[in-house]
């Protein structure tokens, strides 16, 4: 089913991007890369994407682009997933604050405790997955519309779902060669956007005609 599922990757000049690109390709679908600052978002919308990705780059979400324009527009009409950088634009984007982490983690892994369910279903508990980030989404500025789905064992937040939409986000690097279980998180993440492909394309069900009354007899 995941064969011929088109995902757009919004390219927030990151080196990472092309190995999440080739990952995703790897598990079946058919990638195509946009930079941040290279598109509007009704020419990205028109592309007909059945899934897209923020990836990760430097800075913070104001060096991202239109990273938060899209996850703004597309909220509701098919998945999002956001890596790294794209998790913090979910969480700025819904109203949370972006701050300093308590540590610089570049290339290092942790242990990632999750409650099995997003991207995270069927991964075990926990999990290694390499950090590249010096910011967080803020715990104390979470907004209610978004639920933590991951986070280390000192409570930093390492996964975002939103609560109505089928959006969620990432802090760790998911295509990281020592992320344990990345490739199955993609994959988690790609099927989720099959389905949507597969709906799309299913014909619409004709009404069913009531049956005839049954004669007076």
């Amino acid at each position: 089913m995941r064969a011929g599922t088109r995902l757009l990757i919004v390219d927030n000049y990151d080196s990472f991007t092309y190995n999440l690109a080739q990952e995703l390709g790897e598990l079946g679908a058919d990638i195509e890369v946009v930079r941040n600052d290279a598109f509007t978002v009704a020419s990205l919308l028109a592309e007909l994407p059945d899934g897209i990705v923020i990836s990760p780059g430097p800075g913070d979400p104001s060096d991202a682009g239109l990273s938060n324009d899209v996850i703004r527009a597309v909220a509701g009409s098919r998945p999002l997933l956001g890596v790294c950088l794209g998790h913090q634009c979910i969480g700025e984007v819904y109203g949370g604050e972006v701050v300093r982490a308590p540590v610089l983690m570049h290339g290092k892994t942790s242990p990632i405790y999750h409650r099995r369910e997003g991207v995270f279903d069927g991964l075990t508990v926990p999990f290694e997955a390499t950090r590249y980030h010096s910011l967080i989404v803020d715990r104390a500025t979470l907004p209610s519309v978004l639920k933590v789905t991951a986070e280390t064992s000192d409570g930093l937040i390492m996964g975002l779902v939103h609560r109505e939409v089928d959006i969620e986000g990432v802090q760790f690097h998911p295509e990281s060669v020592l992320t344990s279980a990345g490739m199955q998180l993609l994959g988690n993440f790609l099927d989720r956007c099959a389905v949507r492909r597969v709906d799309q394309t299913l014909p619409a069900r004709s009404p069913v005609a009531p049956a005839p009354a049954a004669a007076a007899g």
